[in-house]
């Protein structure tokens, strides 16, 4: 019994590092590839569009209730110890912190995993089940560099976009409920978050989008491109490039915390 505990286990563990190993093999790749990135802008753009503009209502839906229920957790917290009018002054910079630097960088990069980490695998999936990958190689052209690159490369730059635009609808969105719900001025919020605003937490929020856009991308792109099995394995390529694009995330975000 132990002896096939320990087995399973060893080969869970051998076939993590391999998988991660080839992960690394197709990130190496793409990089390899960068620098043919301007002769393949037609194919960035068509992605950048893909990832951006396309994603954008969703983004701006998710960021505004993102920021309205950060208002409402926040000064629910301080309501349950009295502390609402103590703490009136620094609401909204301690609302604009957490939407800047977690909030708004982790949802918004969960919600586009599971939209364009999803379509990149089963893109890429259909394309290799189809033989489509094949035929690309059969005519010398390099499947990392037409088909993942340009997805990376796209990722990478709009997710930070995207997270602009999310971090402006979710503060929208705060100052709204805050002053519906709990009387809060203009000036009572807006001048918190001048008061406590500091670039830094800016930066954050657009380094780990950077990150998150690439992970993203980089996982849908391996998944997809190792598919077997048919349709079957298509939609199971969606789903597995959803759950490990969401858990790199999350775990990318705690290592972020710890160094940051």
């Amino acid at each position: 019994m132990l002896t096939r505990l320990l087995a399973a286990f060893g080969r869970g563990v051998t076939g993590f590092f391999a998988e991660l190993g080839r992960i690394v093999q197709l990130l190496q790749s793409i990089l390899r590839f960068l620098p043919q990135a301007f002769r393949s802008r037609r194919l960035i753009i068509e992605q950048m569009a893909a990832i951006g503009v396309n994603s954008l209502p969703l983004v701006l839906l998710v960021g505004a209730f993102t920021g309205a229920i950060a208002a409402l957790q926040a000064t629910n917290l301080f309501a349950k110890f009295n502390l609402v009018a103590l703490a009136r002054p620094f609401i909204g910079g301690s609302i604009a912190t957490v939407v800047f630097t977690e909030l708004s960088p982790v949802l918004t990069a969960l919600v586009i995993a599971g939209r364009i980490g999803g379509a990149i695998a089963a893109q890429l999936g259909t394309m290799r089940v189809s033989e489509q990958i094949d035929a690309l190689e059969m005519m010398a052209v390099h499947p990392h560099r037409y088909l993942a690159m340009p997805r990376v490369v796209a990722g990478m730059t709009m997710m930070p976009v995207l997270i602009v635009f999310s971090n402006v609808v979710a503060i929208i969105g705060a100052y709204s409920l805050m002053v519906l719900k709990f009387n809060f001025s203009s000036f009572d919020f807006f001048s918190s978050v001048q008061q406590f605003f500091s670039s830094y937490e800016i930066i954050i929020g657009l380094v780990k989008s950077f990150t998150f856009g690439g992970v993203t991308a980089l996982i849908g792109c391996y998944v997809g491109m190792r598919t077997t099995g048919g349709a079957e394995g298509v939609g199971t390529s969606t789903v597995r490039s959803f759950t490990l694009s969401s858990a790199m995330i999350l775990v990318l975000d705690a290592l972020f915390g710890y160094v940051l």
